[in-house]
């Protein structure tokens, strides 16, 4: 009888035991305390209460690492756990095991959440034989209970962190691309001197294309497209800031167009660090001399045309931000005839590919200007933009896709 009452004593002050435990943990979840805080009052359970002097915690989060460490010296760091211990699905005695890690443990604790391993626990010190063993294995049972509600914790915290990340960066993405469309113009003339329209579609939220229409005076015009190599935030961003810099240069100073490219050349090598570069389009057109000078900095090559014959503005140099100086600048030179039209495009319309792989390619590009020659510029553009979305029927844009249309009368 005596025997019977200890027994239920035994089992009571485990149970109150339990039920403490758990309640801490919760409590310190709940009153969301940070990892470390958490893991300690699990050191402190495991090592304090239950006794045990070596035990070893791994944990998946991006990555499998040692979440706690308590009595053991061996490495554990870059231990193949899916190869160690993958194969445990439940709690398990370790009797023998060639393992170095392993050998080291009298117990597997395997936790896992929605079917997927979350974290092992291993311990030393459980006794095999007698009286003991089904009193250990009901520690390991509630040490699973208590390690799975930590690691769920754990792995929820860093999901927190990775939604306030992803937050915080669709913030700072929306307010780059209201930036960037600030720095697109709002208004292109229409008028009897000259019809001037363009039209973009970028890829993703902020894209890597630019243009710009820049009055200087009453009869001198800037006009100029550039693409950002690569992709995502990075280029967007450097393309956002090679926009500003333009627009500086010619609101403060006048360069000629060779120091211009020079300057912006600099101004693209200390953004990027010659990780990125830019090609680039920049002509200068004086309506009373009818004259265009202009730069192609590696760029598609802008063309002129009346509606039947076609010339390339070919002559530049290389793209911005390759090399820290550009070892040539050639500046090219068109007198304009009346009604001439200048068709500047980024890699995004020639390169866009259909189902059988084709480019829509250059040359059709300039069939169709020269078939709707007489449309204005905007018409013009909507109709190139509709024979894209025809060319790459239900596949998705895989670039930046700009056009940007003048004709002058």
């Amino acid at each position: 009888m005596e025997q019977i009452v200890k027994n239920l004593e035994n089992q009571i002050e485990l149970k109150d035991f339990k039920l403490n435990s758990l309640l801490e943990i919760t409590t310190a979840i709940n009153s969301n305390k940070n990892v470390e805080t958490i893991t300690k009052l699990f050191e402190f359970i495991v090592h304090e209460q239950l006794g045990y002097e070596r035990f070893v915690l791994f944990n998946k989060q991006d990555e499998w690492n040692c979440l706690l460490r308590v009595g053991y010296k061996g490495k554990v760091h870059n231990v193949d756990i899916e190869g160690e211990l993958g194969r445990f699905k439940e709690i398990t005695m370790i009797e023998s095991s060639k393992s170095k890690l392993l050998s080291e443990f009298d117990v597997v604790v395997p936790v896992y959440h929605k079917g997927n391993p979350l974290a092992y626990l291993l311990v030393k010190g459980v006794e095999y034989n007698g009286k003991y063993l089904s009193q250990a294995l009901s520690y390991m049972s509630f040490l699973q209970t208590i390690a799975n509600m930590i690691v769920v914790a754990i792995e929820n915290k860093r999901m927190t962190k990775v939604s306030i990340g992803q937050e915080r960066f669709r913030k700072e993405l929306e307010i780059a691309s209201t930036m960037q469309k600030l720095l697109f113009p709002e208004d292109l003339p229409s008028n009897t001197r000259m019809d001037i329209s363009a039209k973009y579609t970028p890829r993703h939220e902020v894209g890597g294309d630019y243009y710009d229409f820049i009055p200087l005076g009453d009869d001198e015009y800037i006009i100029c497209i550039a693409d950002v190599s690569g992709k995502g935030i990075a280029a967007a961003m450097l393309m956002a800031n090679f926009q500003a810099t333009i627009r500086t240069l010619f609101d403060y100073q006048r360069f000629d167009m060779k120091t211009l490219i020079e300057e912006l050349n600099k101004k693209v090598m200390k953004s990027a660090k010659g990780e990125k570069f830019i090609t680039f389009f920049l002509a200068h057109y004086d309506a009373t001399s009818r004259k265009l000078s202009y730069v192609n900095a590696g760029h598609n090559h802008p063309f002129i045309t009346n509606g039947k014959t076609v010339e390339d503005l070919q002559e530049g140099c290389i793209g911005l931000g390759m090399l820290d100086e550009l070892p040539f600048i050639n500046i090219g030179e068109k007198q304009l005839s009346p009604n001439t039209t200048i068709v500047l495009y980024t890699d995004g319309v020639v390169e866009l590919e259909n189902e059988a792989e084709e480019f829509f390619g250059t040359d059709r590009l300039v069939k169709l200007v020269h078939n709707y020659y007489p449309l204005k510029m905007d018409d013009m553009n909507n109709l190139i933009f509709s024979k894209l979305d025809e060319w790459k029927g239900p596949l998705d844009l895989v670039d930046d896709t700009a056009i940007f249309s003048c004709r002058f009368f």
